[in-house]
């Protein structure tokens, strides 16, 4: 071979390595997550090994919505996984998002559980429900959302702040049953009943009922699971149990998790790829034995731990609704000073 061959050759050889190092550094998706790695790793390696496509991960408890918009087209962000209807809806809100356009995701996920013009996409829920004590109230004493301002209940009632998201997300959802002036009633009547200043989060209520603080709380679905697989936190969930609100009116409240299409997404088409993955089978059955959450594919099942909290009814008001009340919740519960 002459020696402008072997130049030639060399030079191909350099450029068809080139190409597919290229090749190999695109097959990534980078995901901005408020969710914690321990949740989501199992199912993003699970990915990872069906695709050959790698995750790179961001995890932040707060800012990845501003730090968005300060990279803005430079963002090398794909997906964004997050808990509550309010920070998808913060996102969209941001301008960071784009419209989720895929046949499969919308045929996996029920039309309720998306934002408007597919903004965001919800994939597990997880039911706000009442913890009661096992000691001291029997079973339906309390049935609804609204009997949380029921006098009978005075001084009986453990709740962390209002102001939290997910207690906005249901007082919003009672402004979209009931309208201003009786949810502002209802706030009222609810404060009146605490048996304490709002504080703590979900699990310090349940813990509250233990120690006989008080009878009746306000929790997320999830951690009674989350508590009974947790030594030091399982004599605090067995003296409750899990009760589903409004299963004679409208339903129980639903939170979501879920993701969202970052605008300026550079691997857009990994994103769809991993997308479409969490709203199928396998992610879905996975999210919900790691944080006993509910699927929201109806073709998964909820795990065994969950079934065995029964069946309920649940709210169908779509959560773009909720997610547009968020701001009138919150300033309920500042009119009402809620939290003092």
């Amino acid at each position: 071979m002459s020696v402008l061959n072997k130049a030639l050759a060399a030079s191909l050889a350099a450029a068809t390595a080139f190409t597919s190092v290229a090749a190999l550094a695109e097959e990534e998706v980078n995901v901005y997550s408020y969710r914690q790695p321990f949740l989501i790793d199992p199912f993003l390696n699970e990915f990872s090994a069906e695709t050959g496509i790698e995750v790179n991960v961001i995890f932040g408890n707060q800012g990845l919505t501003e730090r968005l918009k300060r990279e803005g087209r430079n963002s090398p962000a794909d997906v964004m996984l997050t808990v509550d209807v309010g920070r998808l809806q913060d996102l969209v809100d941001a301008g960071v998002t784009q419209s989720i356009e895929d046949e499969v995701i919308e045929s996996n996920i029920p039309e309720q559980y998306f934002g408007e013009n597919n903004q965001w996409v919800g994939l597990t829920s997880r039911a706000r429900v009442f913890y009661t004590s096992v000691e001291r109230m029997e079973p339906g004493e309390i049935e609804s959302y609204e009997d949380l301002a029921d006098p009978r209940f005075e001084g009986r009632i453990c709740s962390r702040q209002g102001d939290h998201p997910y207690n906005i997300a249901l007082i919003a959802s009672m402004i979209a049953e009931h309208g201003d002036e009786f949810t502002k009633q209802w706030l009222e009547g609810f404060k009146a009943n605490l048996a304490r200043k709002p504080q703590g989060g979900d699990r310090a209520q349940i813990k509250a009922i233990r120690d006989g603080l008080c009878d009746i709380a306000l929790g997320n679905s999830y951690y009674y699971g989350k508590m009974l697989a947790n030594e030091e936190q399982r004599a605090w969930a067995q003296a409750s149990r899990i009760e589903f609100p409004n299963q004679e009116g409208r339903g129980t409240h639903v939170n979501i998790s879920g993701m969202a299409l970052a605008k300026h997404s550079p691997n857009e088409e990994n994103a769809y790829k991993l997308m479409r993955f969490l709203t199928e089978e396998t992610a879905q059955s996975m999210y919900a034995e790691i944080n006993f959450e509910y699927p929201l594919n109806p073709e998964v099942e909820p795990s065994e731990t969950v079934a065995s909290w029964g069946e309920f009814k649940a709210d169908d008001v779509p959560l773009a609704e909720i997610a547009a009340l968020r701001r009138r919740a919150t300033e309920l519960v500042h009119e009402v000073a809620f939290n003092e």
